[in-house]
Order: C-alpha cells, then structure tokens, then sequence
C-alpha cells in the first residue's frame, strides 16, 4: 500500500481539500441560482439536470462491472492490492479533488471541437498514468507491466474518457462538473464494495 492509502493524517487533509473545494463548488452554484454569478466561478458550478446525474452514475458502474468481469476472466482478481477500510474517504474525496483538476482544469475549451476531444484524449491517459500501476515502490522502484497493470491502466483511461464525455456531451448542456463528481464517487465507493466482497479491504 502506498503512503496515501494507509496515512491517516494525509487521508484527513485530502479530504479537508476535497470539502474545500465542494465548498467552493456549491457557493459559485448558489450563486448562479440567485441570478448573481461568480464571474471567477470554479469550472462547471453550473447546475444539472437530475437525469445527468443517473447516466454518470450509470455509466460509472458499468465500466466498474466489466472492469470486475474482466479481472476474473483474465485470471487476475487475486492480484487485488489490500485497502485499509478508512481509505474509502479519500476515494469519496477523489471524485471532487480529480474531477476540479482534470474534467474542470485540464481540459481546452473554445477552441473547436477537435481541440476538445483531444485535449480529453490527451489527459485521461495522463489520468490513467499517473494512478501508478507500471511500476512499484515498496521494495525499491521497479517497473510492472504485468497484465493487470494494462489492464487497470486502460479501464482508468476509460473512466476518464467516460468523465469527459459526462461534462461535455449533449446530455449536459451546462457543462457541469457536479454529474461528473458524483459519477467518480459512486465508481470509487463501487471499487471498495468490490474490494470488500473479496476479502482486500483491512480492518
């Protein structure tokens, strides 16, 4: 396990700045309700409807299922990293913290539609790397690229895909990035389910 998964001092200031930046999220939608606008409002404080909510969440899943599906198909289930059970917080905190920096920061707008869809491109395989399945550190650095590696690496590079497209497709006139949090929460706590019915979730 990494450091991050079982400090607890580091989970409790990752999560302080994911209620930070909700905070922030929620005053700038507020204020967009009101009729009073923040002109530096965060990227996609924008109010959605109920539908786009369900189709994240939806799709959030399924990638979960078929990433499972595909961990026993391939016979790698049991390469399973452990999680300490309070680690849950930090994943709830990821889907605000990830969600800001990549589907709200990182990503070019307005400046045509092939700019867009590359720039998603682009950094969703920045996201799926930077998650650390190809290489290891807990007994010196060391390179994996085993199967599982690959294959977790691109169901993230899917979900990331699957995020961009929450924000920006027809079903999301706003543009808001509150589906595209509450997807990446539901896909996060879905992880620890999973972790937790077989047996790699610690005590």
């Amino acid at each position: 396990m990494d450091t991050l998964n079982e400090n607890p001092l580091i989970i409790l200031a990752y999560v302080g700045i994911a209620a930070y930046m909700l905070h922030m999220y929620i005053g700038d939608l507020r204020a967009e309700k009101n009729g009073a606008p923040n002109p530096k409002a965060m990227p996609g404080a924008k109010p959605a409807l109920p539908s786009v909510y369900w189709i994240g969440v939806f799709g959030a899943l399924l990638l979960l299922g078929m990433e499972t599906g595909g961990e026993i198909a391939l016979g790698i289930a049991a390469e399973q990293s452990e999680m300490v059970w309070f680690f849950v917080f930090a994943a709830l905190g990821a889907g605000v913290v990830e969600e800001v920096f990549f589907r709200g920061f990182l990503v070019v707008e307005n400046r045509g539609r092939a700019a867009l869809v590359g720039s998603c491109v682009g950094f969703s395989l920045i996201f799926a790397l930077i998650h650390g399945h190809f290489w290891s550190t807990e007994e010196g650095f060391a390179w994996t690229f085993t199967t599982k590696a690959w294959f977790t690496t691109a169901l993230l590079f899917a979900n990331s895909l699957w995020f961009y497209a929450l924000r920006f497709g027809p079903w999301n006139p706003t543009r808001s990035l509150f589906p595209c949090m509450v997807a990446h929460a539901a896909s996060n706590l879905g992880v620890f389910v999973v972790k937790f019915a077989q047996g790699y979730i610690i005590f």
